[in-house]
């Protein structure tokens, strides 16, 4: 679809004029004014209220995070016990 040109445009404000009048060309420009203003700030609305759900879900995700229990990797000292635990040796604490 091409883009309305200079032309284009002057000949949609003539056919304008011609079907509604100078007198009503005003009324129409505010109330297209309106109509855009209105559109505008029910989309920010929408991206505000779409952000702040996100930060819930974020909110949410790291407090559940935050509850589950820590589980501790084999480390050096801890190695032997659990290799003799296996074994099924019984070792006397040090």
């Amino acid at each position: 679809m091409p883009n309305i040109g200079a032309t284009g445009f002057i000949l949609i404000i003539l056919v304008a004029l011609l079907l509604f009048g100078p007198s009503k060309l005003p009324e129409l420009g505010r109330a297209f004014g309106r109509t855009l203003r209105e559109f505008k700030n029910g989309a920010k609305e929408i991206l505000e209220d779409d952000s702040d759900r996100k930060e819930v879900q974020k909110a949410e995700s790291s407090r559940i995070e935050a509850s589950k229990p820590e589980y501790r990797t084999a480390t050096a000292e801890t190695a032997p016990a659990a290799q003799t635990a296996q074994s099924g040796e019984k070792r006397l604490p040090e």
